[in-house]
């Protein structure tokens, strides 16, 4: 069975032809920003003379965003992916990577010029999630201006403030929304400011499963 395989475009594109040389590959998907834009070109050139087709998407400056949100697309698309992390650098490899473990997908490194597969597992954040917490994260989302305090947040959810900061901060049995990465906090004046994090944003976005 042949795969898709995906690769942020970097510094080191140079690994895309390890993964191609080990995996039966079908597809060649390359993401790149405008700064890697030649080298994505120049690889798609390459591949010519495997005869494998190449797709070439462009993201914007937000990568983490654009990463998750072009895996997530691809992902609903087309089968038997593999994601090569090796192929970017910096945020991009930690995006990458980021996003195949969260839609489930495989993914691979290259070490000492040998792939490697890393350990992605599945998981599904919207069946950790409860529907009060899911609350939460979209008032936080839609409300730009909220929440100057757990008390504001309270009144928004219309919950008491015991079970916001529930919510919020989870229990040695129960993971909060923090600890879970969605939200962040930081202390003002004796308050708490509750922010959503950028994953949590990519949560609703739909970039994360």
């Amino acid at each position: 069975m042949k795969n898709t395989i995906v690769a942020p475009v970097g510094t080191n594109i140079d690994a895309l032809f390890i993964a191609i040389k080990e995996f039966a590959t079908e597809k060649v998907i390359l993401i790149s920003p405008e700064s890697h834009l030649a080298k994505a070109e120049s690889a798609a050139k390459d591949l010519e003379r495997f005869h494998i087709p190449v797709d070439i998407i462009r993201i914007k400056s937000n990568i983490w965003d654009e990463i998750f949100r072009v895996i997530s697309q691809i992902s609903k698309t087309e089968k038997n992916l593999l994601i090569n992390v090796a192929t970017g650098d910096g945020n991009m490899q930690c995006a990458a990577t980021s996003a195949a473990f969260v839609n489930g997908i495989k993914a691979m490194a290259v070490e000492d010029n040998k792939p490697m597969m890393l350990p992605v597992m599945k998981f599904s954040y919207y069946k950790m999630i409860s529907d009060r917490k899911m609350a939460i994260v979209k008032i936080l989302f839609h409300e730009k201006d909220c929440c100057s305090s757990l008390e504001q947040l309270s009144q928004k959810a219309k919950m008491s403030l015991p079970l916001v900061s529930y919510h919020i901060n989870g229990t040695p049995k129960s993971e909060g929304l923090k600890s879970m990465g969605l939200v962040e906090t930081e202390e003002e004046k004796g308050r708490v400011i509750v922010k959503l994090s950028p994953l949590g944003r990519m949560l609703v976005n739909g970039y994360v499963t």
